[in-house]
């Protein structure tokens, strides 16, 4: 009998694949349990529906990465730390304050864990760090680290 499983099954396969099972198995543990629906015209239509909108609304997210990337690439940020003789700073920049003057200065919402940062930023001048928007776009944003 073949099954559309509704939850990820160990060994049988993924939420949304269609498995081909024994009967005795398909009733009684997937159907019986709800992990799984008998795989009829209208359930693999369904099934059909719900996979063209999640590829739509995936392309869309794609799409607003790719627009958000481009405009942060033209975009910086200022950040003001205590430095003393010589350029020496006092402490460092981390991605949380980074992500703190981006929502203050630009209005955009970043996630703190999205920005590669190898360690926090102690030096004046500028800087350019990776932020990770979606899985496949990765943009750049410029940080200007200032004298207080």
């Amino acid at each position: 009998m073949e099954v559309i499983l509704l939850e990820d099954v160990k060994s049988v396969g993924k939420k949304g694949e269609v498995v081909k099972v024994s009967d005795a198995y398909a009733r009684n543990c997937l159907i019986g349990k709800k992990l799984g629906v008998e795989a009829t015209s209208k359930n693999l239509n369904d099934l059909k529906l719900q996979n063209a909108n999640k590829a739509k609304i995936e392309k869309e997210k794609l799409e607003e990465a790719k627009a958000l990337g481009e405009r942060l690439k033209e975009l910086s940020v200022t950040l003001n730390i205590k430095s003393g003789e010589g350029g020496k700073t006092f402490g460092s920049v981390s991605t949380k304050e980074i992500a703190e003057a981006v929502k203050k200065q630009l209005g955009l919402d970043l996630d703190k864990k999205k920005m590669v940062l190898d360690e926090p930023i102690r030096t004046l001048g500028s800087h350019i760090i990776q932020v990770k928007l979606h899985k496949d776009v990765t943009a750049t944003l410029t940080v200007k680290v200032t004298e207080k």
